[in-house]
């Protein structure tokens, strides 16, 4: 006979023993290893050996969201159970009976208030253990009820989303709360309310075809599996394999649908930071202390002398000058990437987010150059795909959304030239980003910091007020090809400078900018803490008078500046030397 077991009886230790087993360990589903329960609690319902992260329910996710663990349960709307009396292998009355019996919910939405970062907020949870988070009647009217009390209460909305779609036993009446949670949406955007999405592991259906994937801000979990059609679907479906990586977080990030990859632990501050931003909480200036990286002064750059309007394209062009990101780094606090144009992907060379501009909260965007070849190749030098474009687009309208003042720093040769941009629109794109700049309704500050080439830098280049560094450029083409087009040798480069009149003095002298902001003597790329310092307190200034105007009578002062730019200009060429050119 075995210890503890008489044959016939039941053994009641042996009951406790094995509830209090389970308790205590857990297998993880994706390792298929056994970890201690407490482990697995304190480290946030991760799997500490495979870095799996587990559904979690609505009051972890609460108590990971808001501060200090301190919410409060909001009521919710109440409908009947089952409407079409569907009934499979099992009645639907039963499957929800048992859903409420293990998750201690009546349905998949679970809503509280609290504080994130001391920020008042309102947190909407679709619970992925409720008959897999799929979303019918019941869902659709909490999320509906939970967002008209944001809108209520003023107060950002996050939704944390897993599940597996519609619900199919409400069929048609479960599609429908597609369109109903998405006109509540519009409501939340019509009263400029915040609204941020966390996408959790899973996503899927008519959940991201509908208030999932129209946010503000789209936060994806680590590990999270996103998509519309489940993998095997798709692979039924086309016959071929997909990759090993297809629908997961990293890979929507890769494929421009959400603004950024965030670890379980880390998503309180994440989002406490944006919130910050978007609610435009007050903030210290951020002192500029910036080291300028060091430089070879007595090595003299090829063609420098010959003339001073190509001494300025070479200063421009400068390897070690500042670019997007170093000002970012210098002068930004609580800066946050956000990432993505919604349609097809992110593109690097178009760097693009929400941070405090001297303590002012704003949207920023400009080419990023990259200063490593590493970093060059992976920013193509600044020249932007279609997609990036359509990305500046994005950040221009959540700009106008939450009347933050839009920063734009335009640095590159131009747009990217290429056959997938081609394909994309390219034109289209920038088209559309010059229009929606033009339009949107809010302050909108650009600064020719480096190199403003063609259609690629003017497509963010139409602000209310233009600035130039003194030793950028600004032209329809760089004088190295307009010499070989019309001068037909390349040779005259700097006679083409010069005749282009493509200098921040001849900007000025020409009405296309409204300052120059002075460089320090070497030039920008001599002293990044003087070029910072110089720079950041311009655009402040500038921001600042612009806020004095009413938001609305910005775009048509904007068309005014523009329509009479080149009116009454009388531009006189350089004396040519000879008859040869």
């Amino acid at each position: 006979m075995l210890f503890g077991k008489r044959s016939g009886i039941k053994n009641r230790n042996r009951e406790r023993y094995d509830r209090v087993r389970r308790l205590m360990w857990i297998k993880c589903s994706s390792c298929g290893r056994l970890v201690y329960y407490k482990d697995y609690k304190e480290n946030n319902y991760i799997c500490p050996r495979c870095g799996k992260a587990f559904i979690m329910t609505p009051k972890q996710r609460f108590n990971l969201l808001f501060d200090d663990n301190n919410w409060e349960k909001l009521p919710l709307p109440i409908v009947s159970d089952d409407p079409l009396n569907f009934v499979d292998r099992v009645p639907y009355c039963d499957r929800l009976n048992e859903a409420r019996n293990d998750t201690g919910s009546h349905d998949a939405i679970t809503t509280a208030d609290g504080t994130i970062g001391g920020i008042p907020a309102t947190v909407c949870i679709l619970n992925g253990d409720f008959m897999m988070g799929s979303m019918g009647r019941a869902a659709g009217d909490g999320i509906i009820a939970s967002m008209e009390h944001a809108i209520e209460t003023r107060r950002p909305f996050i939704m944390v989303t897993a599940s597996g779609g519609a619900r199919m036993q409400e069929n048609i009446l479960s599609l429908m709360q597609m369109a109903r949670t998405t006109v509540a949406v519009n409501k939340l955007h019509a009263n400029g309310i915040p609204y941020i999405v966390l996408l959790t592991d899973p996503t899927y259906g008519g959940v991201t075809a509908s208030f999932a994937m129209l946010g503000d801000i789209h936060i994806a979990e680590s590990g999270a599996r996103i998509g519309f059609a489940g993998r095997r679907v798709i692979e039924q479906n086309i016959r071929e394999k997909l990759p090993a990586n297809f629908q997961t977080a990293d890979y929507l990030y890769e494929h421009g649908m959400v603004d950024m990859v965030v670890p379980r632990t880390e998503l309180h501050d994440k989002i406490a930071t944006i919130l910050a931003v978007l609610t435009k909480q007050p903030r210290e200036p951020k002192a500029v202390n910036v080291t300028t990286p060091a430089v070879d002064t007595s090595k003299k750059a090829r063609g420098m002398g010959e003339n001073d309007a190509y001494d300025k394209v070479l200063l421009a062009r400068n390897e070690n000058r500042p670019h997007f990101l170093d000002y970012i780094n210098g002068i930004v606090d609580d800066w946050t990437y956000l990432a993505g144009d919604r349609t097809y992907a992110e593109d690097p060379a178009m760097g693009s987010g929400i941070g405090f501009w001297r303590g002012i909260p704003a949207v920023i965007i400009g080419q990023e150059q990259g200063r490593t070849i590493e970093t060059r190749q992976k920013h193509r030098f600044g020249m932007v795909n279609p997609d990036g474009y359509r990305k500046a687009q994005r950040m221009m309208r959540l700009a106008e959304k939450f009347n933050l003042p839009l920063i734009s720093l335009f640095d590159t040769a131009g747009a990217f030239a290429g056959r997938e941009g081609e394909e994309r629109g390219q034109s289209q794109a920038v088209a559309q980003s010059i229009s929606t700049g033009l339009a949107i309704k809010t302050p909108y500050v650009a600064v020719n910091v480096g190199q403003g080439g063609s259609g690629g830098a003017i497509a963010i280049g139409t602000g209310d007020r233009i600035l130039m560094l003194e030793n950028a450029i600004y032209s329809v083409i760089a004088p190295e090809s307009c010499a070989s087009i019309l001068w037909r040798d390349n040779k005259f480069k700097a006679t083409a400078a010069a005749a282009m009149r493509l200098t921040a003095r001849d900007m000025a002298e020409l009405n296309v900018i409204d300052k120059i902001v002075q460089e320090p003597a070497g030039g920008a790329h001599t002293d990044w803490q003087t070029t910072m310092e110089l720079l950041s307190a311009a655009v402040a200034d500038s921001i600042r008078e612009l806020q004095e105007i009413p938001a609305s009578e910005l775009p048509g002062r904007r068309a005014d500046k523009f329509i009479s730019m080149t009116r009454d200009v009388e531009i006189y060429a350089p004396e040519h030397k000879s008859d040869d050119h």
